[in-house]
């Protein structure tokens, strides 16, 4: 064979292999930084969709949740945020996406709360986010009864426009959190 040929062989191999090299380098890369920590993962209960939440609200509280949405409003009480939000259904990867329909058994709208010292201002610019949270029956102050349920936000990643994203976590440890014991009743 001529070396002229062998050469060539050989830069034709090495680019080949440099290709498949970086593209199994990519696609590791993509799966190693997933949108949410999998401790959050772990807590969650799998396939509860917004729609589940509304027909049974007693059945999934207290209990933890990863929904997706957009906000549409936000009011401020104290040092609590409320973020109202229009639901979007995750993909297999906690990508909240645009809903096909209108009337789709997924449209509808819930509210999120968080603590408003921590927060991140920039949630404004928040194109879309993924919401970790507990189920809870706090609304607030001036909310008039409705289907929407109340998550209080764990864990939350904004996905903003231009590739730019954020995260938020809560940073209270629930097993410290103080509380009341409840008064024990007497017959």
């Amino acid at each position: 064979m001529p070396l002229l040929t062998m050469t060539r062989a050989v830069v034709r191999t090495r680019a080949l292999l440099s290709l498949v090299f970086s593209g199994l380098l990519l696609s590791v890369s993509a799966c190693s930084s997933a949108p949410i920590p999998k401790k959050f993962i772990r807590q969650a209960e799998p396939g509860v969709t917004l729609s589940a939440l509304v027909k049974n609200p007693k059945a999934y509280h207290g209990k933890v949740v990863i929904l997706g949405g957009v906000v549409v409003a936000q009011k401020l009480e104290g040092e609590t945020i409320w973020l109202l939000v229009k639901n979007r259904p995750l993909d297999e990867d906690y990508v909240p996406h645009e809903l096909i329909s209108p009337r789709d058994s997924e449209a509808g709208r819930y509210w999120i709360m968080v603590q408003w010292q921590d927060f991140p201002r920039g949630f404004r610019t928040w194109a879309r986010l993924t919401v970790v949270g507990r189920v809870s029956n706090d609304r607030p102050a001036d909310h008039e009864p409705g289907p929407e349920p109340t998550i209080a936000a764990l864990y939350l990643r904004g996905w903003g426009l231009h590739g730019r994203e954020e995260v938020w976590e809560d940073s209270q440890d629930p097993n410290y959190i103080m509380s009341a014991p409840k008064p024990v009743t007497r017959n």
